[in-house]
């Protein structure tokens, strides 16, 4: 039985490669039951694909990935779509589906996955609209809804069968600061309130320090930075000054020699 406090997520010498190209290089780390831990990094250097190794959506190449002490890298596929039903996603363009109705959308899985009466799922569906403030919206269709109001909506659908962990995919993108600063508080609500894990993978500096509790930083596949975020940002790693110091490269240098240095490939 996995410790009320202890890691919820461990990840063990993962390695993970597209045909011969290896995207993630022997990463390691753990998220701790209840925090919000940010994967962190510029684009193009595996967050997505780390994402989508966490919640099962690939097979790595090598190592293993524990959720509550049980190796999903191991698993068959149905086995892996049981403990999906434990997590939730919010995604970076929402994906809800624009035929159907918000509330539709957020009982979707609830009709999909489990037996309850429609007038249970009714119930349940209306609670999760009014937990992230979209209470009376569940007949408008998301086209009837503004860009933050979607976010919004599409995390009512990932708490729909109240995961332990919640996965979210650049929640901030394509919102004006201050309805990203809302959704951010959002996201600590439903910590604090539902002890929720939350995974968070951004680029937005402004949303990382509001929200995080530890941080995960990627350069080209290998962990560059891990741990509480006054720890990152105390880095002497070039790359990591560099990023929070938001510093552009020196278009004089070879950008894959740049990166080389930094991750230590060039030690052949």
């Amino acid at each position: 039985m996995p410790e009320e406090n202890g890691p919820i997520i461990e990840v063990k010498d993962l390695v993970v490669k597209y045909g011969d190209r290896t995207v993630l290089d022997n990463i390691n780390f753990h998220v701790n039951r209840g925090e919000t831990f940010v994967i962190l990094g510029g684009s193009g250097c595996g967050k997505s694909t780390l994402l989508k190794n966490l919640v099962g959506l690939m097979r790595p190449h090598s190592g293993h990935i524990l959720i509550n002490g049980q190796d999903i890298t191991e698993m068959t596929d149905v086995e892996r779509v049981e403990v999906r039903k434990k997590l939730g996603m919010c995604f970076q363009a929402s994906a809800l589906f624009n035929s159907m109705s918000i509330g539709d959308n957020v009982a979707l899985p609830l009709r999909e996955h489990t037996k309850l009466e429609e007038s249970t799922i009714d119930i349940m569906t209306k609670i999760k609209l009014e937990l992230v403030g979209l209470g009376g919206f569940e007949n408008y269709l998301p086209a009837e809804l503004s860009g933050g109001m979607k976010k919004r909506a599409g995390l009512a659908r990932a708490m729909a069968m109240d995961p332990e962990v919640i996965f979210y995919d650049e929640p901030s993108a394509g919102l004006d600061p201050i309805v990203a600063a809302g959704l951010d508080a959002l996201i600590r609500k439903m910590q604090s309130t539902f002890n929720l894990t939350s995974i968070v993978v951004t680029h937005e500096m402004a949303s990382v320090k509001l929200i995080a509790d530890r941080v995960l930083m990627l350069l080209a596949g290998k962990v560059v930075g891990y741990g509480k975020l006054e720890e990152i940002e105390g880095s002497e790693h070039p790359f990591v000054k560099q990023f929070f110091d938001r510093r552009p490269d020196d278009e004089s240098d070879n950008r894959d020699d740049y990166i080389k240095s930094l991750t230590g490939q060039d030690d052949d």
